[in-house]
Parts: structure tokens; C-alpha cells; sequence
């Protein structure tokens, strides 16, 4: 309770706020919030794996890679490693880039072969 004995949401403001001149002798109460966020939890990219070990695993190794790092990567982020879960999150995330880009190569090339044949 402050001194006037409002709680601190519902506090008179004083004075005018287009005027910066208050008047003698009245002071002008103003209430400060602050907020503060949260940093977003690292993202392991566990579906965005598994997609990419099943489906595109059979051109590169790379999906199985990116399965390995996403997997370090939740456990990091269970035992409380968010800068080491991030660090396996971003390499999981280039790994599975590279995996489903060699993969869309690969489909795209044999849908070419075989519309010319």
C-alpha cells in the first residue's frame, strides 16, 4: 500500500500529463512495470530428424547424423544445457538443410532420367 492507502494498480496520478509543469507543491506519482522475457528454449528439430532419416536416408548418412544431434540435443535441453542444446539444435538443423536438399536433388534427377526415357 503506498502512503495514500490505494493499492499500487489503482494509484491517482497527479498533475497533467500534456503540461510539464506540476503545479507547487503536488508531486506527480508514476508507476514503473517491468517485464521480463524469458529466453525461447532451444529447438532440437526432432521431427524435421526422423523425416529426414526415414525418407532421405537411403542417399547420405545425413539424416541419421541430423537423428543423432537432435537427440543430444532434447538431452541437454532436459538436464538443463541450453547453450549446449543449441550448439546440437543448429548442427542438427544444417544437417537435416543438407539432408533434404541432397534428397529433393536426387528425386528431382530421377524424375528427369525417367521422363526422358
Amino acid at each position: 500500500m503506498n502512503p495514500a492507502g490505494y493499492p499500487p494498480e489503482t494509484v491517482p496520478l497527479q498533475g497533467r500529463y500534456e503540461e510539464f509543469q506540476g503545479q507547487p507543491g503536488v508531486s506527480t506519482v508514476v508507476q514503473y512495470t517491468s517485464v521480463s522475457d524469458l529466453p525461447e528454449p532451444p529447438r532440437d528439430h526432432i521431427i524435421w530428424s526422423l523425416g529426414s532419416f526415414f525418407y532421405s536416408n537411403p542417399c547420405c548418412c545425413l539424416g541419421l547424423a541430423a537423428l543423432i544431434y537432435s537427440i543430444k540435443a532434447r538431452d541437454r535441453k532436459v538436464i538443463g544445457d541450453m547453450e549446449g542444446a543449441r550448439r546440437y539444435g543448429s548442427t542438427a538443423r544444417c544437417l537435416n538443410i543438407w539432408a533434404t536438399v541432397v534428397a529433393s536433388i536426387m528425386v528431382l534427377i530421377m524424375f528427369i532420367v525417367a521422363y526422358m526415357y
